[in-house]
């Protein structure tokens, strides 16, 4: 495949999540079927680990933006950040887990 035709289907690649991961989908059912030429074979993989860096950034930014909800001592309910270093909120002195 050329530069330019590899250029203008990164450029066609889906957008939302959900498009990235069904085009992922596709990638790999045509790998496994066995016609795809070596060139091919190398376009797809090309393709797939671009969509494999968008769904995992596109993850990771919405891990960020989670919120825990936690129970306080008077029984209200409160929601705080998503703990980014990943320690249990539970364990937090100001309530528990709801």
């Amino acid at each position: 495949m050329t530069a330019k035709k590899q250029e203008k289907r990164n450029e066609e690649q889906p957008r939302s999540f959900e498009a990235s991961i069904e085009r992922l989908e596709k990638i790999v059912a045509e790998m496994e079927g066995g016609e795809l030429s070596l060139d091919d074979m190398i376009a797809r993989f090309e393709e797939g680990q671009a969509l494999i860096r968008l769904c995992s950034a596109r993850l990771n930014e919405v891990e960020r933006k989670i919120e825990v909800l936690v129970k306080n001592e008077d029984g209200t309910v409160t929601t705080e950040p998503l703990d980014e270093e990943g320690t249990d909120p539970a364990a937090r002195d100001e309530g528990e887990l709801f």
